[in-house]
């Protein structure tokens, strides 16, 4: 009897920790693509979630290899998917920061690169 009832104490807490622990807006991919390299310069980026975000504290930037900011500043959210438009930006190395609020109030964040050229 006694092992009954610690199963049936033990088994609720155990799923609840997976709900939790699976409760975060993941990167699951990006245009372009994480580490990629393209021959011709993006007009965006585009980042796509495992959960619907919170437009109003979900932010990215894209920057040089110099640190500058060479996105527009403009980003949009619609579901899961972020996205921000790019400056006229030429051959080099670029990196995608983005900090996401998920609809279940877990922020994730991280960031990436791109190459544009050989």
């Amino acid at each position: 009897m006694r092992r009954v009832v610690i199963t049936a104490i033990a088994l609720p807490l155990l799923l609840a920790g997976t709900v939790a622990a699976s409760a975060h807006a993941l990167l699951n991919s990006a245009t372009p693509r994480v580490g990629s390299s393209v021959s011709a310069p993006p007009r965006e980026v585009s980042l796509s979630f495992t959960q619907n975000l919170e437009a109003s504290f979900s932010t990215m930037s894209v920057t040089n290899a110099s640190g500058q900011r060479v996105d527009s500043g403009s980003v949009s959210v619609s579901g899961s998917t972020m996205r921000v438009g790019l400056r006229s930006i030429g051959p080099g190395t670029y990196r995608v920061h983005w900090r996401v609020l998920s609809v279940d109030t877990h922020t994730t964040s991280g960031n990436f690169s791109f190459r544009v050229g050989q």
